[in-house]
């Protein structure tokens, strides 16, 4: 099967009934994959890349993605389905599985016969009154991070690898709450930690066209030469003599700074023809934090910042005003650049914003004082994963991303009882005061549920007769799940949540599917 020419696509339509049903057969081939991967005793999935090359996964989004049904309209609904699920990795870092398990189990209970379309309108304003009430019980119920349970979020989120999840807590123990956790191959089979000077910065990439790393959407570069600029850079005149410089020492620039489009379309081409290694962020912070989060990066990297206002002539910019780097990658929202050592000058810097910190009483003033001092004072943890061999490696290194995010979640938000217990608590003790908050309250059981059928274990009435109480997938005990050290970052949880909402909504509210017809060869 081929579509059309671009200009030629015909469109297939389906209506009503027939068009939601079809897409809901689409998002339970692509949960039933993605869900046998839920919990410590979830499987392992053997997908075909691209290449044709067998890829060995227990990373939900990584299933997902390498979801593509035949009939049009099942993959659309599969398509809506992943996007839950990456928005979940964006929000959250993690949860991927539960958001497809959420979002089945919730399309299940509303598609019921005895909802017509005057009923689905008010199930789907209970649904989101639910919601709220769910993240309230989740809030009220969290507990802080503290001491072993560090470990716990990390190895759970590691598929329950001890080892691993150990050697990333200690990443985080290093770098403290307010640190930065990289993730990086190994040379060897050895997995370890490595921690150097660094700091991240709120500024993502401002085009795709940067990215070197095509896998994880990132633009990676090695050493590079750092240009900070307050004014706007008009034309590549005024940069001339430093982008000379760069290639001729071969060097990576990274640009922090507003550049015209004109600039930042000159570079593009000349780094997608390989003739220099470059990216280009914004200016670090917002409104009256941006001077002096902008000062802070240019200590920190020992690089002059360029200000037309206060008086600096951009003709003059020349490689004296550069500063360096050992490392910096660029994501969609943030910058981490790695430091060979701090700048001597930093320490007069942190007593300065720790001075203005003890006088500040205006509390956001001071909240963004403290975020100025983590960056100054801050540090980069370093996850060196090693494997026996590159499947085992992607592999491992899936896991290893998904417990990174998870514990800096935790760290963030707290913990909830894990194994689907809290959302399935939820449920048990919130009274639902409309259908649609009953039917979400119904759907909510099912990460706890899917879990347990994972692990082969058939659940009796002991197991959910207390508030935080489950069983042990692996095991099969009933415990207390805190206690154990089986517990869920809330953000996670509520993410996954908000976003399997938001599919199923969208799906349920269709009248319509119009997807592109395809052709046979032959034809």
């Amino acid at each position: 099967m081929e579509y059309n020419l671009p200009s030629e696509i015909v469109k297939d339509l389906n209506f009503g009934d027939s068009a939601k049903q079809k897409v809901i057969a689409g998002v339970e081939k692509l949960a039933k994959a993605v869900k046998s991967t839920l919990g410590a005793s979830g499987k392992c999935v053997i997908y075909e890349d691209a290449r044709g090359n067998p890829v060995i996964t227990k990373d939900g989004v990584t299933v997902a993605h390498s979801v593509v049904l035949f009939d049009p309209v099942e993959n659309i609904g599969a398509t809506l389905i992943k996007e839950a699920a990456s928005n979940t990795v964006k929000e959250a870092g993690d949860g991927t599985t539960t958001a497809t398990v959420l979002a089945e189990s919730l399309l299940k209970t509303v598609n019921d016969p005895k909802y017509n379309e005057n009923s689905i309108r008010e199930i789907k304003t209970g649904i989101n009154s639910g919601l709220q009430k769910v993240n309230n019980y989740l809030d009220k119920i969290a507990i802080s991070v503290e001491g072993d349970m560090l470990d716990n979020v990390s190895s759970i989120s590691c598929n329950n690898d001890k080892v691993l999840g150990q050697i990333i807590a200690e990443a985080y123990t290093k770098v403290g709450k307010d640190g930065v956790v990289l993730l990086e191959s190994s040379d060897t089979e050895e997995t370890y930690v490595e921690l150097v000077d660094g700091v991240q910065i709120d500024c993502g990439l401002t085009s795709p066209h940067f990215v070197t790393n095509t896998e994880k959407h990132k633009c990676e570069l090695d050493n590079p030469l750092v240009l900070i600029v307050s004014s706007e850079i008009p034309n590549i005149r005024k940069i001339q003599t430093v982008l000379e410089h760069v290639i001729k020492q071969g060097r990576a620039l990274l640009i922090v700074a507003p550049v015209a489009q004109q600039v930042k379309s000159a570079l593009l081409m000349n780094k997608v023809k390989g003739n220099i290694k470059i990216n280009i962020v914004d200016l670090p912070g917002f409104g009256p934090t941006k001077k002096d989060a902008t000062e802070d990066l240019a200590i920190l990297t020992g690089a002059t910042v360029i200000n037309e206002e206060l008086g600096d002539d951009l003709d003059l910019i020349s490689v004296d005003h550069l500063g360096e780097a050992e490392f910096a990658t660029t994501d969609d929202k943030n910058t981490v650049i790695t430091l060979d050592e701090m700048n001597n000058n930093i320490e007069e810097r942190i007593d300065e914003v720790a001075k203005k910190i003890a006088d500040e009483k205006n509390g956001y003033i001071k909240k963004k004082l403290e975020q100025r001092l983590a960056m100054l004072s801050g540090s980069v943890g370093i996850v060196r994963v090693g494997a026996d061999s590159k499947v085992e490696l992607k592999e491992k290194r899936d896991r290893a991303e998904d417990a990174i995010y998870a514990t800096k979640a935790a760290l963030k938000e707290g913990i909830v009882p894990g194994g689907g217990v809290a959302l399935l608590n939820a449920s048990q003790k919130i009274k639902p005061s409309n259908e649609g908050e009953k039917v979400l309250f119904e759907a909510i059981q099912a990460p706890f549920h899917t879990i347990l059928a994972n692990a082969g274990i058939t659940i009796i009435a002991d197991t959910v007769d207390h508030e935080g109480y489950g069983k042990d997938a692996i095991t099969g005990k009933r415990i207390e799940m805190v206690k154990a050290g089986i517990v869920d970052p809330v953000l996670v949880t509520k993410s996954a949540l908000k976003n399997a909402v938001s599919v199923v909504s969208t799906i349920i509210s269709a009248d319509c599917v119009i997807s592109n017809m395809r052709t046979n060869e032959s034809s």
